[in-house]
């Protein structure tokens, strides 16, 4: 008997120790208790909460219970002496406003935030500390946590146009986020392969630019394409042979989301305190919404349709041809766009806009002429800043990915570093926020081995090389540094077609991301994070989440 109740305290220790190291992202200090105290959920356990306010962590923990481990508790307002889970604001416990303390003892468990979100970040650590398989009791070592996050901007984005998902996996995708305490969803909801999101002025948005009629097999130039030459010239692309036809699988992709389903994606993301950043991409990333509506392109004539390969060649005409009736048509849009979304921002894309065809435009070349503006990167400034406008007289602002400083910066504009980091410092050192996402660093979409075991974007992003990304550049001084806003992970879909891959292509490098977003600079260390990893594993194995086995090994 002596025996059995010693190798329970041992393993009581044990679990003690594990379960602090284990949450990510790391918080900023971690006490384990030293007498050995574990609190155990159970059935009985009650809820108790300040206010209404903590409604929404309240329902979302035991949302996780219910469905991970078969838990329902009692929510109340009405504290017991013990087996209770308190969660309170007190707006004096931190400068930080995100800031929260954790406390455990036998008792119970307490959550004390500056608000009512701080509160549901500790919820998120809380659930870390939990078992990770199902059990007839939870316990809960004894531990005490202060924590709040570095960066007020921790986002990860979300390509719906090269593959449509579908609401009930946004949601999902959604809880990823606040699992690992992230605050803005970057969600794409427009580019040259599929339009998404309804606009009730322009039906054709969805009617015909939400479906294109085959995709490409494999990676690009996609199978029975090998062939094909594609040269984008100053003022021209060339394809040979001129008449070459893309093969693609012959198969319908579409879908969109409708305003009524927008709201309901947006409501389940405020409950998690999310803010759901929509992407409406202009001047260029069209060809869905001109296989729509021809007549804002550079070419009507032309035959627009919706893309149906990825790469270089979606350079075929896809830019906006910068009429007043192209303006109209977008600022229609962006009204629809904006009255959905209480965001304050709006991303309006701004990148890989080609220029040929505004040059072989002689509308465009004639608009140019008229106002005075000197070449076509002039032109694109000109457009962005012009949408700037509109959106601002709205008491809205726009984000838009580094190509946006092109010609000269609209003066209110969030920059997205993407080209590495060289906009962003541009930006910082104009006194404008810098979202930094760089591909090299940050592109979940990129193969995480070598020799990968799943079809993904030609490049090589390493989990090791995430979690050592530093969003704050070297160069910059201490005033530059403070407007890196924060960081954000971006997921291109050309190779991802379905939830399990995205779990797979996120998984864990997301995990990389929030630790880089969430937890202090000088407290990163990668093989402290692997340590941690290990449980989280064993949580991802619990709710059912797609990713790489390689991981397990000890080199994968």
């Amino acid at each position: 008997m002596k025996k059995l109740v010693l190798l329970a305290l041992i393993s009581v220790r044990t679990f003690s120790l594990n379960a602090q190291v284990n949450i990510i992202p790391k918080p900023v200090a971690v006490t384990v208790g030293s007498n050995n105290a574990v609190f155990t959920i159970s059935t009985e356990t009650k809820i108790v909460i300040q206010n209404d306010s903590l409604q929404n962590a309240a329902v979302y923990f035991n949302r996780y219970l219910e469905q991970y481990l078969q838990y329902k508790l009692t929510v109340t307002k009405n504290k017991p002496l013990k087996n209770y889970i308190t969660l309170s604001v007190d707006s004096k416990i931190n400068p930080n406003t995100d800031a929260y303390i954790l406390n455990t003892s036998q008792n119970g468990i307490t959550i004390v935030g500056k608000s009512a979100k701080a509160v549901f970040y500790g919820i998120q650590s809380l659930i870390q500390l939990l078992p990770s398989e199902k059990a007839s009791t939870l316990p809960i070592a004894e531990v005490a946590i202060t924590d709040y996050p570095r960066f007020d901007y921790r986002g990860m984005h979300l390509d719906v146009s090269r593959h449509f998902f579908d609401v009930t996996f946004i949601k999902q995708y959604i809880d990823y986020l606040a699992l690992h305490k992230m605050n803005y969803f970057h969600w794409h909801l427009t580019d040259d392969h599929g339009w998404r999101i309804e606009i009730k002025k322009y039906p054709k948005l969805t009617e015909i630019g939400a479906w294109r009629n085959g995709s490409i097999i494999g990676l690009w130039p996609g199978k029975g394409n090998e062939n094909i030459k594609y040269q984008v010239l100053p003022n021209d692309v060339k394809i040979t042979p001129a008449d070459a036809t893309i093969k693609t699988d012959g198969v319908r992709h579409g879908g969109f989301y409708t305003q009524d389903e927008v709201k309901e994606v947006i409501k389940y993301a405020a409950d998690r305190y999310i803010t759901v950043i929509p992407e409406i991409e202009m001047p260029a990333h069209s060809m869905a919404a001109l296989a729509a509506y021809p007549e804002f392109g550079t070419n009507p004539k032309s035959g627009y349709k919706v893309a149906e390969t990825w790469g270089m060649m979606n350079k075929y005409n896809n830019v906006f041809q910068p009429t007043e009736k192209t303006f109209g048509f977008l600022e229609d849009v962006l009204t629809e766009v904006m009255a959905l979304f209480p965001s304050q921002y709006i991303h309006i894309g701004g990148d890989e806009a080609s220029k040929i065809w505004w040059r072989q435009s002689a509308e465009t070349q004639q608009i140019m002429k008229e106002k005075e503006i000197k070449d076509e990167v002039a032109l694109q400034s000109y457009f962005i800043n012009r949408i700037e406008k509109f959106v601002n007289s709205k008491g809205k602002t726009i984000i838009g990915w580094d190509e946006i400083l092109d010609g000269g910066l609209a003066p209110n504009a969030i920059v997205m570093s993407w080209r590495g980091e060289k906009g962003g410092i541009a930006a910082a050192k104009v006194k404008q926020k810098v979202v930094m996402s760089p591909e090299e660093k940050l592109y979940l979409n990129h193969k995480q081995f070598m020799s990968d075991d799943s079809l993904a974007a030609n490049k090589y992003l390493p989990l090791e090389t995430v979690y050592n990304y530093e969003p704050v550049p070297a160069e910059l001084n201490a005033e530059q540094a403070k407007y890196i806003w924060g960081a954000q992970g971006n997921l291109w879909s050309e190779y991802i077609a379905n939830p399990a891959k995205v779990q797979y292509m996120i998984f864990p490098r997301m995990d990389a991301l929030s630790e880089i977003q969430w937890s202090q600079k000088g407290q990163k260390n990668y093989a402290d994070f692997l340590m941690r990893l290990k449980a989280q594993f064993k949580r991802y194995d619990l709710m059912g989440i797609t990713y790489s086995k390689r991981y397990l090994t000890a080199n994968p």
